[in-house]
């Protein structure tokens, strides 16, 4: 992942928290993708976001109104911000899925209404697994892939990896009863394993592939296809 991280004020004097520090970042910011921290006086991490433009992202938090309770109250307890460029948008959401895994921020959580995060699922227990979207109960057999942040991140992160990986994402009725490619293979969205186009061997390398992309191994693979699929769409 092409990532460059920093903290724009490091060395710099600091106010005491709020809309005034995080408009303090704004002109060394840039107009590219990447991913925000929102840390408190005790440098705890308050909130993980991830923005099309870090500049513009950013400048939302620092207007005076126009914002829910909830989040005028983690401005108010904003003292500092750490950012992470990236080359494009999905590895940014990739990284800001990570990063709310690792810290578990609380407004994360809090913002979610109580509702569960979003996951991307690997199924298990089938010669040619399936990648999937899911929320709720991790009780499939699989690998789960998150939290991302909303349905949304999860969309754009499929569809990526959909024309990266060619991996299926059909239940596993309608992949036994095949007896021809359906229309995600036509569309370059899949490589038909329910047809036998594409061996177990040669399946389980593109699943592999996947899971380096979803996990940050692979790092050159996962910019050039994230930046290759981004320019191509």
């Amino acid at each position: 992942m092409a990532v460059q991280e920093k903290d724009p004020l490091n060395g710099a004097e600091k106010g005491p928290g709020g809309a005034a520090v995080i408009r303090a970042y704004l002109a060394q910011l840039p107009h590219s993708p990447g991913v925000y921290r929102m840390l408190n006086a005790r440098g705890e991490v308050l909130y993980v976001g991830k923005a099309r433009s870090l500049r513009k992202r950013v400048a939302s938090y620092a207007k005076l109104t126009g914002h829910s309770v909830r989040i005028a109250t983690m401005i108010h307890a904003t003292a500092s911000m750490e950012f992470i460029t990236t080359a494009t948008e999905t590895e940014a959401l990739l990284l800001e899925a990570n990063l709310i895994k690792r810290f578990k921020p609380f407004y994360n959580v809090l913002l979610r209404d109580d509702k569960s995060f979003p996951y991307i699922l690997i199924t298990g227990g089938h010669p040619f697994p399936k990648l999937d979207k899911h929320r709720g109960a991790r009780s499939a057999e699989g690998e789960y892939f998150g939290p991302f942040a909303n349905a949304g991140a999860v969309n754009h992160t499929l569809n990526t990896m959909q024309k990266a990986f060619l991996l299926r994402s059909c239940t596993d009725s309608f992949f036994a009863n095949r007896t021809r490619p359906c229309l995600l293979y036509q569309i370059k969205r899949c490589s038909a394993p329910c047809v036998g186009l594409i061996d177990a061997p040669a399946y389980a390398a593109l699943v592999a592939q996947a899971r380096d992309f979803l996990t940050g191994g692979g790092a050159e693979l996962r910019h050039r296809l994230t930046t290759a699929m981004e320019e191509a769409s």
